[in-house]
Order: C-alpha cells, then structure tokens, then sequence
C-alpha cells in the first residue's frame, strides 16, 4: 500500500478508492455514494478498476475552502 504525507506523488498519480478516501480523510464508501449521487471528485474506469488522479482530489478539495461558517 502507497503511504501519503501529504504530498503527490508523481510516480503513482492514480490512486484507488481506498487510496483516495485515505488521501481526503474520508471513507471509501463516502467517494463510493459520490460516484453515485455526484458531488464528489473526478474519478476514471481503466477498464473495471475506478481510479482517481491525485491532481483532480487535490483540485477537488480546493474547491471546498471556506473563510467562514457562514459560507455556502
């Protein structure tokens, strides 16, 4: 398994869906619904195996910064 310190890494820039929950602090079943309902980051199919590029997690979760509470 790929340890992160929070880092990319650029010799393994697809990460699984344990990897990517792991990378965001989240469960794997949170990417799982969002994959799902929508809302979560760009993910691939390379062919059965979902995989998720470190930069689209990283752009993702800059998308969520908030300067305040009262921030929708």
């Amino acid at each position: 398994m790929i340890e992160y310190d929070g880092r990319p890494s650029i010799s393994e820039p697809f990460l699984t869906t344990k990897e990517a929950a792991n990378f965001l602090n989240l469960k794997p079943n949170t990417l799982e619904k969002m994959r799902v309902y929508g809302g979560g980051p760009i993910y691939r199919k390379h062919g059965r195996h979902v995989r998720y590029h470190i930069d689209d997690l990283t752009a993702w979760s800059d998308m969520r910064k908030k300067d305040s509470t009262s921030d929708v």
